[in-house]
C-alpha cells in the first residue's frame, strides 16, 4: 500500500497533468461501480440498484433450492472447520485456508450450532421453537436466500466501487462538511449511499474493507458501521406495505432520514464510541495521505488522489482471488453467524416473555408521549436488536395506525440488528463488543424516539 501514498503525493503536489490511463483506470470502473451499487433504478413498484437486481435474477433463478444451498453451505462450514480443527491439515497451514477455517473455539460452536438450525429447520426434526416457521423458518427460507444471493455479488462487485479510486475522490470532495457535522472521513459518505441504495450490510461490508485496508481507523469505523447502515429504500417500502402505511410512505421516510441524521450526529459524540481509539489495524497501518491541496483546485487535488489510487488497483487475476475469497469467507464464516444469532433471538423473542419483561419500562414512557396501546407497542420498540422485521411483525396488530408509524420508524432507526448487522460486525476486525452493540442499540433508541413521536404527531396527527 505504500506505493498509492508515494503515487498520491506525487500527483497532488506537482500539479502536472493526469495521465490519460490513470483517468481511464479511474472512471472505468468507478461508473461500473456507481452504476452497480448507487443508482437507483424503478422495477414495477420498487425502487433497487444494480447489483439487487443481479441479486433477484440469481434468488428467482436458484429459487426454491436456496435453503437446501444454504443448508449444504452451513454443513460444509463445521465440517470444513472441523477437519481444519482437529487433523491440522497441510492445505490449511497458511494463507487463505487457515484464515476461513482455522478460527477461535467461539466461532467454531457458532457455526456448528448454524448447522445444526439449518439441518432440523430444512428436515423439521427437532424443538418446534427452532424448526418453526416464524423461527427457523425466517432465517432459513427468508433470510439466507436473501444474504446468500445479496453477498455473492456484493462480494464480487465491490472492487469496483472501493478499489478504483471513487472512495479516494467522494471521500476528498465532501471531507470539510463530513469532518464538522459528523467528525468522520468524507470517504464515509459512500458506505451511507450504498447503504441507503442497497442494504445496509453493503454499508458495513464497505466499512470493514475500509478498516482492514487502513482508510479508516477504530473509532470512525465503529461510528460509521453503527449509524450510517441505514437500512435501504427497498426494505423500507416493504416495513410500509408489511405494516400497512403504503400512504404514509413520504412523511414515514423524512421521519427516519431526520432521526437518524440526528444519531448520526450525537451517538459518536458519546461513549463508547467516542472511547475508541484513533489506531488503526495494526497489519496495513494509516494509509491515509495528508491532505494538502496547494495551489489546486479541490476536484483537481480530489482527481489527483483518485487517479493515484486507481494506478495501484489489483490487477485482474488478484481481484478474482480477492473476490473467490471474500464470497467464501461470507458464506463460511458469517452466514453460519448469523443463522445461530438469528434463530436464538428469535427463539427467544417468540417463545419466552423476555422481551415482554425488558420492556416493561417503555410502557409508562409511550402512555406519556401520548401513544395509543402502549403496552402492546412497548416490546416493538426493543425486539429490533433481535432482528430487523421484528417490530413489524409484533406492530401489525396494532390499531392506531399513529403508534404502527412510530414502530416502523423506529425499527428502521436502531440499525443495530443481531440477526445481520449484529453478526457482521462481531465477526469483523472492527473493535466492537456485544455489549458496546447493546449500549449503541439503546443509545440510537432513546434518541430517535422522542424525534419520530413529535414528527409522527405532526405528520400523521
Amino acid at each position: 500500500m505504500s506505493s498509492h501514498l508515494h503515487s498520491a503525493d506525487k500527483i497532488t503536489t506537482d500539479g502536472g497533468k493526469l495521465s490519460t490511463h490513470g483517468l481511464i483506470k479511474f472512471l472505468v470502473p468507478s461508473l461500473i461501480g456507481i452504476l452497480l451499487f448507487l443508482v437507483p433504478f424503478s422495477v414495477g413498484d420498487t425502487i433497487n440498484i444494480g447489483m439487487g437486481l443481479a441479486a433477484d435474477w440469481l434468488k428467482a433463478t436458484l429459487g426454491d433450492a436456496l435453503p437446501a444451498i444454504a443448508t449444504v453451505v452451513l454443513t460444509l462450514s463445521i465440517v470444513l472447520t472441523l477437519v481444519v480443527k482437529l487433523t491440522k491439515p497441510g492445505w490449511a497451514r497458511q494463507g487463505a485456508m487457515k484464515e476461513l477455517f482455522d478460527i477461535a473455539p467461539l466461532w467454531v460452536v457458532m457455526r456448528a450450532l448454524g448447522a445444526a438450525f439449518a439441518l432440523m429447520t430444512y428436515f423439521q426434526v427437532g424443538p418446534e421453537m427452532v424448526t418453526a416457521s416464524f423461527t427457523g423458518g425466517v432465517m432459513l427460507n427468508d433470510l439466507a436466500p436473501v444474504l446468500l444471493t445479496f453477498f455473492f455479488f456484493a462480494a464480487i462487485l465491490l472492487p469496483f466501487l472501493v478499489d478504483f479510486g471513487f472512495m479516494e475522490f467522494i471521500g476528498s470532495m465532501v471531507r470539510t462538511p463530513f469532518r464538522k457535522i459528523f467528525g468522520l472521513p468524507g470517504r464515509s459518505a459512500i458506505d451511507a449511499t450504498a447503504s441507503w441504495m442497497g442494504s445496509g450490510t453493503v454499508g458495513v461490508l464497505i466499512t470493514t474493507q475500509q478498516y482492514e485496508q487502513g482508510f479508516y481507523n477504530a473509532r470512525e469505523a465503529s461510528a460509521i458501521a453503527t449509524n450510517f447502515s441505514i437500512v435501504s429504500i427497498a426494505f423500507a417500502l416493504l416495513v410500509t406495505s408489511f405494516i400497512g402505511i403504503n400512504h404514509l410512505f413520504v412523511p414515514f421516510y423524512l421521519t427516519v432520514v431526520v432521526a437518524g441524521l440526528v444519531a448520526a450526529v450525537i451517538v459518536p459524540r458519546l461513549p463508547p464510541l467516542s472511547r475508541k481509539a484513533n489506531t488503526y489495524y495494526e497489519p496495513v497501518g494509516c494509509q491515509i495521505q495528508e491532505e494538502n491541496t496547494g495551489n489546486q483546485s479541490l476536484l483537481r487535488y480530489s482527481l489527483g488522489i483518485a487517479v493515484a489510487r486507481a494506478e495501484t488497483a489489483p490487477g485482474p487475476l488478484k481481484l478474482a482471488r480477492l473476490a473467490l475469497f471474500n464470497v467464501a469467507d461470507i458464506f463460511f464464516g458469517l452466514l453460519p453467524l448469523v443463522i445461530a444469532i438469528g434463530t436464538v433471538a428469535l427463539v427467544l423473542a417468540e417463545f419466552t416473555p423476555l422481551f415482554t419483561w425488558l420492556s416493561m419500562p417503555m410502557v409508562p414512557v409511550l402512555e406519556w408521549m401520548g401513544l395509543p396501546e402502549a403496552e402492546a407497542a412497548a416490546p416493538a420498540t426493543l425486539v429490533g436488536f433481535a432482528d430487523m422485521f421484528l417490530p413489524a411483525v409484533l406492530a401489525s396488530d396494532i390499531e392506531s395506525e399513529l403508534t404502527r408509524f412510530v414502530i416502523a420508524c423506529l425499527s428502521l432507526t436502531q440499525l443495530i440488528y443481531m440477526s445481520e448487522i449484529g453478526a457482521l460486525l462481531l465477526k469483523s476486525r472492527i473493535p466492537l463488543k456485544l455489549w458496546e452493540l447493546v449500549v449503541i442499540f439503546l443509545l440510537r433508541t432513546a434518541i430517535t424516539l422522542p424525534i419520530i413521536v413529535v414528527m409522527a404527531h405532526w405528520l400523521v396527527g
